[in-house]
This record gives C-alpha cells, sequence and structure tokens, in this order.
C-alpha cells in the first residue's frame, strides 16, 4: 500500500500488486524465495510516468493507466524472453546500481516529506521541490508530524530491539487505531479514505496511453529484471536450482501481464521484501502464496478499517524502508577499490536528482557503457620479465625490481580481445614501450588475447611490416586458437614462418638466448604494471 502511494495510485493498488504478481511468480520463476511485488524502485518509476499521462490525479484514470503501465512491462519482458536478452541485467554495473538507488532512494524521501508534515506542493524537480517544502515549513501541521514521529519511534524502535519484527504492522495498527480513537481527521491529518472492499474489478489496458507510455515502460521492465536477477542471484542458497535469466523475463512479464488484468502496478522482485521472507523462515515460493492469501483477506475483510489509517503513517513507513537504498558505505567500498567507479556511482545518482527518475535510468546505462568502452578501448599491454631464480613470467613491476629482462629482447603482452576500438591504443602503447627500450627483438605474447578482430589483424600486419623495415624482428608467442586461425587465413603466418611462431613466452626467451648467447640483467627502471 505503502509502494503504491508513492506511485500515486490508490492504496488498494498495493494490494492487488501482492496478490496476483506473487501467485503467477510463484508458479513460474525459478528463484525459490523471491518475492515479486512492488518495490520502491518501481513505484517511482511508475510515478513518474503516470504523472505524464494523468496529471490530475484522478484515481480511476491513474488506476487504468497504472495497470495499462503494468500490462506494458509484462508484454516487454515477455518479449525479452522470446529474444533470450536475459543477459541484458548485466548492462547496468554494480557501481551505476548503487549510484542510480540513492538517487531513487533521495526522490522518495523528498517524495514522501510533504505528507508527513501535512504540507502540499507542486512538484517539478527534486531541487525545485526541496526549496518548495523549505519555504512551506511554517505551514506544516503538528498534529500530523506527531503522528509520523510516533510512527518512526515505533518503526526505528521495534527494529533495533527486536530485529525483523513485524513493525509496519504494529506501526499501522497503531495509526489506525489513533485515527479512529483520537479522530486525527477532525485535527487535519489526512488519512488514506475509501478502500474498495472485495475483489479488484478486471481492468483493461487503455490503448491510448500505449505509445506514450511505451518508452517509460522499457524502462521500468529493464530495472524490474534487473533487480528481481539481483534479488534472486543474492539470496540462492547452495543447492537451490540456478537463475534462469531467461525464465525470469518469463516468469515476471507474466506475473506484470497478470496483475495488469486486476489493476496491479508494475511488479518485480525485490532485496528488502525478500529479505524480509528469508529472515521469517521462507525457504519456498510457498511463502509468496500465504502472502498473497493474506492480501486477499485483506481486501474481502479489512479494506474499512484500512481507509483510516493517516497518509503521514504509510509516508513513515516508505521513508524508513526507503533510506536502505542510500548507502554511503557501498559509496566509500567502491571508491576504496576504483575511483572511476566510483565517479560513475555518482553521476547515476546525479542522474536522477538532475534529470528525474526514467531519464536517470538512461544517464545509468550511458555511463555503464561510456565505462566499458574505456576500459575496452584503453587495455593493459604489459612487459613481461622473469622472476630471479624461478621459471615465472610476470608483467615487470616496482613490486618486484630484481625481475630479469634480457639484452636486446622486449617481450610486451596485450590483454583481452583486440578489436577496432582499441587497435590504435595498443599499437600506440606497444610503439612506445619499443621506443623506450629500442629491442632487437619484439615478441607479441597473444595469450591473453582471446579473439582478433579484422581491423585489429590489419593493424598487426601493417605494424609488423613497419618494424621490419626498421631492422627490427617481431615474433608471435603463444596465439590461441582462433587468433592463429585469423593469422594464418590474413597470410601472417606465411610471412613470419614457423621459426616467428613460437609457442609460448618461454620459448621464445631460450630460442632468443640461443641466438645471442647473452646473459640476463636486472630490468633498469621497470614500468608499473601488474
Amino acid at each position: 500500500m505503502a509502494y503504491a502511494t508513492v506511485a500515486g495510485l490508490p492504496p488498494a493498488v498495493g494490494l492487488y500488486t501482492a496478490f496476483v504478481p506473487m501467485v503467477v511468480y510463484a508458479l513460474l520463476g525459478t528463484s525459490k524465495v523471491l518475492n515479486v511485488s512492488s518495490t520502491t524502485t518501481l513505484a517511482i518509476l511508475a510515478g513518474t510516468q503516470l504523472g505524464l499521462v494523468v496529471p490530475d490525479g484522478d484515481p480511476a484514470r491513474l488506476v487504468a493507466a497504472g495497470a495499462t503501465l503494468a500490462a506494458l512491462v509484462g508484454i516487454v519482458l515477455m518479449l525479452a524472453a522470446l529474444l533470450r536478452l536475459g543477459f541484458v541485467a548485466n548492462f547496468i554495473s554494480t557501481p551505476v546500481l548503487v549510484g542510480f538507488k540513492a538517487g531513487i532512494g533521495l526522490v522518495i524521501v523528498l517524495d514522501q516529506l510533504p505528507k508527513l508534515l501535512g504540507i502540499h506542493i507542486e512538484k517539478h524537480g527534486f531541487f525545485t521541490d526541496l526549496l518548495g517544502i523549505v519555504q512551506h515549513l511554517p505551514d506544516a501541521s503538528t498534529a500530523t508530524l506527531a503522528v509520523a514521529a510516533a510512527t518512526f519511534a515505533v518503526l526505528i524502535g521495534m527494529e533495533r530491539l527486536w530485529p525483523h519484527s513485524p513493525a509496519p504492522l504494529v506501526a499501522v495498527g497503531g495509526g489506525i487505531a489513533a485515527s479512529w480513537a483520537l479522530g486525527l481527521s477532525a485535527h487535519g491529518v489526512a488519512t488514506v479514505g475509501l478502500i474498495p472492499q472485495g475483489l479488484p474489478a478486471p481492468t483493461l489496458p487503455d490503448l491510448a496511453l500505449v505509445e506514450t507510455l511505451l518508452p517509460g515502460a522499457i524502462g521500468i521492465a529493464l530495472m524490474s529484471f534487473t533487480e528481481s536477477i539481483a534479488a534472486g542471484r543474492a539470496f540462492a542458497r547452495p543447492g537451490d536450482p540456478p537463475i534462469d535469466a531467461n525464465r525470469e523475463l518469463l516468469a515476471t512479464g507474466a506475473a506484470n501481464l497478470g496483475g495488469a488484468l486486476l489493476g496491479a502496478m508494475p511488479a518485480g522482485g525485490g532485496t528488502s521484501q525478500t529479505a524480509v521472507v528469508q529472515a521469517a523462515g521462507g525457504r519456498s515460493q510457498r511463502a509468496s502464496l500465504v502472502t498473497a492469501g493474506v492480501a486477499l483477506a485483506t481486501m474481502l475483510l479489512l479494506a474499512p478499517l484500512l481507509g483510516l489509517m493517516p497518509n503521514a503513517t504509510l509516508a513513515a513507513v516508505v521513508i524508513v524502508y526507503s533510506v536502505g537504498l542510500i548507502q554511503p558505505a557501498e559509496f566509500r567500498a567502491i571508491r576504496g577499490v576504483r575511483t572511476m567507479e566510483f565517479r560513475w556511482a555518482l553521476i547515476a545518482c546525479a542522474g536522477v536528482l538532475v534529470f528525474g527518475t526514467l531519464k536517470g535510468i538512461v544517464v545509468a546505462i550511458i555511463v555503464s557503457m561510456i565505462g566499458l568502452a574505456s576500459q575496452t578501448a584503453h587495455p593493459r599491454v604489459s612487459v613481461i620479465g622473469r622472476k630471479r631464480g624461478a621459471d615465472v613470467l610476470r608483467p615487470l613491476s616496482p613490486e618486484h625490481p630484481d625481475d630479469e629482462t634480457f639484452e636486446g629482447l622486449l617481450i610486451v603482452r596485450p590483454e583481452g580481445r583486440l578489436f577496432f576500438v582499441n587497435a590504435q591504443s595498443v599499437g600506440e602503447q606497444i610503439g612506445a614501450l619499443v621506443a623506450k627500450h629500442q629491442p632487437r627483438v619484439l615478441v607479441l605474447d597473444l595469450s591473453r588475447v582471446p579473439d582478433i578482430e579484422y581491423s585489429a589483424l590489419q593493424a598487426l600486419i601493417e605494424g609488423e611490416k613497419r618494424l621490419t623495415e626498421r631492422g627490427l624482428v617481431v615474433w608471435l608467442a603463444a596465439l590461441n586458437p582462433g587468433v592463429l586461425e585469423a593469422v594464418q587465413h590474413a597470410g601472417l603466418a606465411d610471412r613470419l614462418g614457423r621459426e616467428r611462431l613460437l609457442f609460448n613466452a618461454r620459448e621464445a626467451i631460450e630460442r632468443y638466448r640461443a641466438m645471442t648467447s647473452s646473459a640476463p640483467r636486472p630490468a633498469p627502471g621497470a614500468p608499473a604494471s601488474t
């Protein structure tokens, strides 16, 4: 119910989403414990999209639009399953997802603050809304603030004293009891209002909204799938069946489509609710079926009571269980390991705050793709030496200043697939190393190159010709089968001859030493490499 209010939908929609989607996923999904309903991320994304098509907030139109959005999300996910696009879940890196979720968490907290204060503002954007809240602080309702404070005290206090306790149920029950006993609505405390009792009526998608909602549905489908896969893998126990990404697409798609027919909002697997299920002892999808049964009983029996719930109580519940999306410790951990990925996380977070949640997804994906392209375009090229007194070849580094190199021999090892994006960078790095070391023989150790694309192969052929014209001998060593086949088909193998195609770098060293009978010497000024 709280997530439904985040999306701007009537609270009853939250009950509908905890009913049909859970049952459908329990029957089709591959995770034994994943809990599929709404999540904070999906709720705020859905709310952003629904605000575009129902700006006046009409409840009936919102329910129809929400069901249409859920149906589109389901269709997108099921089409992705047919196309076997399960690998798309890996398109958003962990640091970017950390930043994106932190931005979502901040947006949700700010979105709920007016309900805690008993004020109303026009929503335009994160920073504009923040300024509006500050300006309306003098208008805050004391009674509403008291309800919010009491709810926070129950939620936080019970969680600290009794971890995994039913704190939300106690807080909601207390809010309803206080609203009835004290007549809080007469003191200016807004309540949820009427919640329809009984089963939800069948809801058909509004075809007139399809064109407008489809772009947002694609983004929500991506985030639903990404969250579901991440949660399913995170909570898988030893012995559980593996999570099948394409089957998960089908299961979450069917859950969304089935839920849409009964007025549910977009659904997906969530980390927080799955953690609650596991902490309560859930070990199979029977837990989801029980939850769906409780949601059904609530719709049939408790709907009138839920209408007395203060909005401030729901807002407090949302904030307490959304703040977990903001994880400063994860930002610190990322920064401690990789500064570049830390910047990605910050950019993804800022993208949500500046551009909005749906555009924030695009920013997150673009940042991930730029990061991937940056790493791919500049692969590592290492100079290889030999550990003194041992038959161990490794990149030269300041940590091993005593490693041996050989006068006139330079062994370099590029890492990763070579193709048109990085061919020039690799060539420039090798050229710089040749200029620095001035070898007579250059050995390209290709053991870490699984494949070489046509453009990169042509660059290799041209580079070998230029170096040969300068009097430098080029050997190729440790070619993987695919690389060797490409070299043979391109005619480079015939040009080099068998004497310049070597089994590995060790053979190159032995052949060179046999040719020159030169003694090894320590590497002077070895470049930093790992």
